[in-house]
């Protein structure tokens, strides 16, 4: 057995200890701390932290859950994680949110869909179950497809309207996707929606400096419910979000954006399209539209959410530019069917 330290990011540290060929993660659950977890596979990167000393062996993951290079730097998926001595691990989220949040079943009514393009819609739940809910604005929950036992992950896309008790949702289209299947053909406002959460350590910490945006895709879906929270909130300090998508179709929510620049002070955003037969004005890479005051000469917190040669684009920038931004959050996502 294994003493392992978790020191959260708030400067909480909580100690555990590991049974014989016990997974950390699993260690943690049974002493009562939920590390944000999803797949328990190495699948999915949802539990991904960083060892600051121990030995360990890791069992099977996808690239897409770690890459190569961050497992050289040190990171580790603590559901593979098997402590060969004690070790330190600095787990990238706050105390309160691993060892007080509960993930439960919600029941709710579907309430609305809009397809915003030919490549994404949007959804709208709503109960009273989930006007009681607490989650971080970054935060996704996994939704049940109705008439199935498969479970698919989506970003709060909103906040949670207190009024009717509803929150909304960015879903891309995929071909014979499952739940793209029953939003475009079977669902029916009214429909019953199943939901476990709140999930992940993606979310909008409080606000101390610049703050940098950088959304693919559907991957916009956290910022919005983000900027909602700065609205209401209030921020003294600059933000800009980069938007890139691949296709033109694929470039939704503009009027939100253009509605948040013009209620949050300081707040501005730049958009682009990768298709190099694209109409958009802007074409290219989200990291050809990153400015130097965007930076702020490394006095920024830089979040990231979209799919994972994105992420690993941008990491890659960030390396060869000598980028080290105050703080680096981000999450991987990849559509499933």
């Amino acid at each position: 057995m294994y003493k392992v330290a978790l020191n959260f990011e708030d400067g909480f540290t909580r100690f555990i200890t590991t049974l014989p060929m016990e997974a950390v993660a699993d260690a943690a659950y049974r002493s009562g701390i939920n590390i944000p977890l999803d797949c328990r596979d190495g699948a999915c990167g949802t539990c991904k932290c960083h060892c600051e000393s121990g030995s360990y062996e890791m069992g099977g993951y996808i690239e897409d859950a770690l890459s190569d290079q961050e497992a050289r730097r040190g990171y580790v998926l603590t559901c593979q994680m098997i402590p060969e001595s004690d070790c330190v691990v600095t787990v990238p989220a706050s105390s309160e949110v691993c060892i007080r949040s509960q993930q439960a079943d919600l029941r709710a009514k579907l309430f609305d869909i809009n397809r915003l393009s030919e490549s994404t819609l949007s959804f709208t739940v709503a109960s009273d179950e989930l006007r009681a809910m607490h989650f971080l604005p970054g935060q996704y929950v996994k939704v049940l497809v109705p008439g199935t036992d498969q479970w698919r992950a989506y970003s709060f896309s909103s906040l949670i309207n207190q009024a009717d008790g509803s929150v909304s949702f960015l879903i891309r289209v995929v071909p014979e996707g499952l739940m793209s299947t029953y939003m475009t053909e079977k669902a029916r406002v009214g429909d019953n929606i199943t939901l476990c959460g709140p999930f992940g350590s993606f979310y909008l910490r409080d606000i101390q400096r610049t703050v940098l945006m950088l959304a693919g895709g559907t991957g916009l879906a956290p910022f919005l419910a983000m900027l909602e929270k700065i609205q209401r909130d209030g921020c003294a300090h600059p933000i800009h979000l980069i938007y890139g998508v691949t296709h033109d179709a694929d470039l939704v929510d503009m009027d939100k954006l253009e509605s948040f620049a013009n209620a949050i002070d300081n707040f501005t955003f730049s958009s682009c399209v990768a298709s190099k037969n694209s109409s958009w004005p802007q074409k290219g890479y989200v990291t050809d539209y990153i400015e130097p005051g965007h930076l702020h000469d490394g006095d920024v917190d830089i979040y990231l959410c979209g799919p994972p040669p994105m992420v690993e684009a941008v990491d890659c920038y960030m390396q060869e530019k000598g980028i080290q931004p105050a703080s680096f959050h981000y999450e991987k996502f990849a559509a499933s069917k």
